[in-house]
């Protein structure tokens, strides 16, 4: 076998193996959906069924025997350059009943501005039963100079919160949506 011949036979292989990879990489990024799908009816968590099972909590019958407290929190990580935070602390609430609150966002930082915020629930076990119905996370937000929003959530706690959680956190993190496109286009964090 000469030199050229096995160059030709390792370039071969090196395509075959190239064209696997790309076959591959279709099939797994055609797999996600259903895999997302799995995973959220396994977590319950972000869980196409449970978004429109919403309305269905929300009318539910109220358990005014039970009171839970919802802590409402808030951060701009990175930024100084926002007021960002909750119009109240906490709220007491009973499960079934739907509820509304607001957060109070500023711009400050002298230009036109496209934000995002990023919820979270603690503790994480109680994330499934806190359903929100509104809430200004689900959608960017386009901020003028110097522009002040109120922001509502809507939410229910639902009823088949285990007993022993009597405490709800609901968290946002407020980001910049365009510093976030810089930094990523100048390859800084």
């Amino acid at each position: 076998m000469t030199p050229g011949d096995e160059r030709k036979r390792a370039n071969g292989r090196l395509a075959v193996r190239l064209l696997l990879m790309a076959a591959g990489s279709f099939a797994f990024g055609y797999a996600l959906v259903p895999l997302y799908d799995v995973f959220c009816e396994v977590t319950g968590i972000g869980s196409r069924d449970r978004l429109t099972q919403t309305a269905t909590v929300a009318a539910t019958a109220t358990d005014v025997s039970r009171t839970i407290t919802v802590e409402f929190v808030s951060s701009t990580p990175g930024s100084a350059e926002w007021e960002f935070r909750p119009n109240q602390s906490t709220l007491e609430v009973n499960p079934g009943r739907l509820y509304e609150t607001t957060y109070h966002a500023r711009n400050l930082t002298g230009r036109e501005v496209v934000a995002q915020a990023v919820p979270s629930v603690a503790p994480a076990r109680a994330s499934r039963y806190f359903q929100k119905t509104e809430c200004f996370c689900f959608t960017p937000q386009h901020f003028e100079v110097d522009e002040t929003k109120q922001m509502p959530v809507r939410f229910v706690v639902d009823r088949e919160l285990p007993a022993n959680v009597d405490r709800i956190t609901l968290s946002y993190a407020f980001f910049d949506s365009d510093a976030l496109e810089r930094r990523a286009a100048q390859g800084t964090r």
